[in-house]
């Protein structure tokens, strides 16, 4: 079984954010970047919800489908420790 932790998921949020941000700041929609990045669209929509741990390579076709690289896609993605010591 598997066990997910709480910092899995905050970094899974903060990543579906980040996703569904730099797809809305290129102003395509979540139908387009499925169709471009080979993934369904209720695959993104719970990514981008944070409800997804998705592989590398998926996360490789959204970044060329966005036209960015992966180290632009998870920039500012920080682990839980890292945001509560800012606090």
């Amino acid at each position: 079984m598997n066990v997910v932790k709480t910092d899995d998921i905050d970094i899974l949020s903060q990543l579906g954010r980040r996703i569904a941000y730099l797809r809305k700041s290129k102003r395509i929609s979540q139908l387009e970047l499925s169709i471009d990045s080979d993934i369904s669209k209720s695959y993104l929509s719970d990514l981008e919800c944070g409800r997804r741990n998705p592989s590398v390579m998926v996360l490789s076709r959204i970044c060329a489908a966005l036209e960015i690289t992966l180290e632009e896609l998870f920039r500012g993605i920080v682990p839980l420790e890292q945001l509560l010591k800012a606090h």
